[in-house]
């Protein structure tokens, strides 16, 4: 499997606090199935800012230690982006990393709890770069819950989502599962990715994802799940789903 979004990379952001975390980190990963994995830490976000060339550093020596210890994860480096004002100016000046060296797929994050009033046109002019954006962990995001909407509009024109896995498990709570059933059931994601952040909290539980959608979807989707994780580290095109925008309920679930 490959995880396109984790922050394993110690001591820069919210996710692993040192070396010996982001080794238990990696070897978790790994116990799950976890052959390949994008470092994402988050960038812009008002609180962290990890530029391009940092991370690149900081994932190469990362690299090193987990093939000196044996470790078999091959690791290549990414950015968590909050979507802001300064994401164009960003892209300008190649402080931007996309999932794949070809700089096609970017991570777009939104605050927890909104979606700026900008953001259609921000994505469009992101894709008008050539770069197409993977809206991360929708399903966690209190405003398209209310508004699911949104995120229909924003895929219909071209965006990409990723349901975390933990949260299609349950691990988040009812409402963010249900959500993130609705999300895939209404071909409005993609792909599942980890957002490990450290243990035992914030786990891999891809593989219970991924068993969980053949159950729920077939074996057919699961498959395109992962191969659109490939797609992305490749830059290769995405398999879209016949997306609807997710019905309303008399009594809201969320």
């Amino acid at each position: 499997m490959i995880d396109v979004h984790c922050h394993m990379l110690p001591g820069i952001d919210d996710g692993s606090k040192n070396l010996t975390t982001s080794i238990e980190l990696a070897e978790a990963a790994v116990a799950d199935g976890i052959t390949h994995a994008l470092m994402t830490p988050h960038h812009m976000n008002g609180r962290y800012t990890n530029h391009a060339a940092d991370v690149i550093r900081l994932t190469e020596e990362f690299q090193d230690v987990l093939e000196q210890r044996q470790i078999p994860l091959t690791v290549f480096p990414c950015q968590e982006v909050r979507i802001n004002g300064d994401l164009l100016e960003a892209i300008n000046h190649h402080d931007i990393l996309t999932c794949d060296v070809t700089g096609h797929y970017v991570l777009i994050e939104f605050p927890s709890d909104d979606v700026p009033l900008y953001t259609q046109n921000m994505l469009f002019e992101v894709m008008q770069r050539g770069m197409i954006p993977v809206i991360v962990h929708p399903e966690r995001n209190t405003r398209l819950m209310k508004h699911p909407g949104l995120l229909y509009q924003m895929i219909e024109r071209g965006a990409l989502a990723q349901v975390t896995a933990s949260s299609y498990v349950g691990t988040f709570g009812k409402k963010v599962q249900q959500f993130s059933e609705d999300i895939i059931n209404a071909g409005l994601a993609h792909v599942f990715a980890s957002d490990a952040h450290h243990l035992p909290g914030r786990n891999y539980e891809m593989s219970d994802a991924f068993n969980r959608l053949v159950r729920k979807c077939g074996q057919k989707k699961a498959d395109i799940f992962e191969e659109n994780a490939r797609a992305l580290v490749n830059g290769d095109p995405v398999t879209r789903f016949n997306e609807h925008k997710v019905e309303k309920r008399l009594f809201s679930r969320y």
